[in-house]
């Protein structure tokens, strides 16, 4: 996969993280964990551009190592709608989002 698969790829994980989120029931439990699964799902792709821009390997190293966070961060969130119920694991239903359930990140 080159980079520009890959910068399409996170960026349209980031954009059906947002049409799940649109959504979500209409509770406070569900806003908050959407407001911090809509900030790590979308930062994934943003930091991964800011990988490609990497001064140094060092600085690549770095920024991959935050994109891996916010990844890891998104399914953490996706666990946690789906483990109190806000959602099943068959309603998140666009793409991106499934495979990366399924897939563990």
């Amino acid at each position: 996969m080159d980079t520009e698969e890959l910068k399409r790829r996170t960026k349209r994980f980031g954009v059906d993280v947002i049409a799940l989120i649109r959504d979500l029931p209409p509770e406070v439990t569900a806003g908050h964990i959407g407001h911090q699964l809509v900030k790590s799902s979308t930062a994934v792709g943003a930091n991964y551009r800011a990988s490609c821009r990497a001064k140094s390997k060092a600085d690549f190293v770095s920024k991959m190592g935050t994109v891996e966070e916010e990844t890891d961060e998104s399914l953490y969130w996706l666990e946690v709608l789906v483990d109190s119920h806000i959602v099943t694991a068959n309603s998140i239903g666009r793409g991106s989002v499934r495979n990366f359930v399924c897939k563990g990140g």
